[in-house]
């Protein structure tokens, strides 16, 4: 059983397994040697041999006890029919949405478009540097994706209200929850051992619409995650009562973010916990680096967690200082 595995399935609190939210990325020179060639991002993330090597980059560097699929929470709607690209100094852009052909979307339309996701997981398994480590899949929560299709593009602080007026809303979110599953289950028989839930628009949502788009639809795919046996971590970022979500959606573990004080979460929740840390703190010195990461350990002392940061390395980071912490993590008594 893998260090993530004993934290999540036997509830222990005496070891301290790590690994990081956007560990293979534009902080690495390897990534950026690859990237550097490959500017279709979307190209690069469907061609399994470029991005199984994304994969195990930072397993070669550090000593993590996970890697994550080089992938994107976009692949939903992408397998959807519905075109994606990544724009520089900007971000995804979507195109237009045709509902018509979106709802006629078939099982084997989704697969054909994603299979070389799960191709990717498969030679990835075959890697050593995952001996006794997980591979993480994951997809993008529902509501998080429908703002995506339905707005086009990043809504940052801004979103629009009318998406909730959308004449085929229901319909939508039934056919993005359809293709969650999916992706799920093959990313699973591929050989994923664990699936998070990515839901970074959580915090945009009023208190009074969050039972009906982030807490049913997402409490759905963790049990259905759950009935292929494999372990399920959330991270609704941003969303103000981590409390309430664990209480009605049940994940198997919880990501927290920075802006949240970690204290209280070791008080209100007894799930295990993953992340918290600034991804900021690895712009510091080495002193101040090992303070911030010392202060979430110290919390979580006798909780059960994983150590992450509470959002994606951020590309100016300097590997060394990835070195740095996952070190201290791993010899932290």
């Amino acid at each position: 059983m893998s260090p993530i595995e004993e934290v999540i399935i036997n509830k222990k609190s005496n070891i301290n397994p790590i690994w990081i939210m956007r560990q293979a990325g534009r902080y690495l020179p390897e990534f950026r040697e690859i990237r550097s060639k490959n500017e279709n991002f979307i190209k690069l993330c469907l061609n399994p041999n470029l991005s199984k090597e994304i994969t195990i980059q930072p397993l070669r560097r550090f000593n993590l006890d996970a890697a994550i699929i080089f992938s994107d929470i976009l692949f939903v709607p992408y397998a959807l029919g519905q075109n994606v690209e990544f724009k520089k100094n900007f971000g995804p852009k979507l195109s237009e949405l045709n509902i018509n052909e979106i709802l006629k979307t078939k099982e084997e339309d989704i697969f054909k478009r994603l299979n070389p996701i799960y191709d990717l997981i498969k030679i990835t398994l075959k890697d050593r540097a995952l001996i006794n480590k997980d591979l993480i899949g994951f997809v993008g929560a529902t509501w998080t994706i429908l703002v995506y299709m339905l707005n086009r593009e990043s809504p940052k602080n801004n979103l629009d209200k009318n998406i909730f007026n959308h004449e085929y809303l229901e319909e939508l979110i039934s056919k993005i929850i359809y293709t969650q599953k999916l992706h799920i289950k093959k990313q699973v028989e591929s050989g994923a051992t664990i699936i998070q839930i990515f839901d970074s628009w959580a915090g945009l949502l009023d208190e009074d619409k969050k039972n009906k788009y982030i807490y049913k639809p997402t409490k759905e795919i963790v049990e259905f995650t759950k009935s292929l046996g494999v372990e399920v971590i959330c991270f609704p970022r941003s969303i103000k009562s981590y409390k309430d979500f664990c209480e009605v959606v049940k994940p198997s573990a919880i990501n927290i973010d920075y802006d949240v004080d970690p204290y209280k979460i070791s008080k209100e929740i007894n799930l295990p916990i993953q992340g918290g840390m600034d991804p900021k703190c690895l712009l510091l010195d080495k002193d101040d680096i090992l303070k911030n990461a010392k202060k979430y350990l110290e919390i979580f002392k006798n909780h059960n967690y994983i150590f992450n940061l509470g959002h994606g390395v951020l590309p100016t980071t300097n590997p060394d200082n990835i070195k740095l912490l996952v070190d201290f993590v791993k010899d932290f008594k």
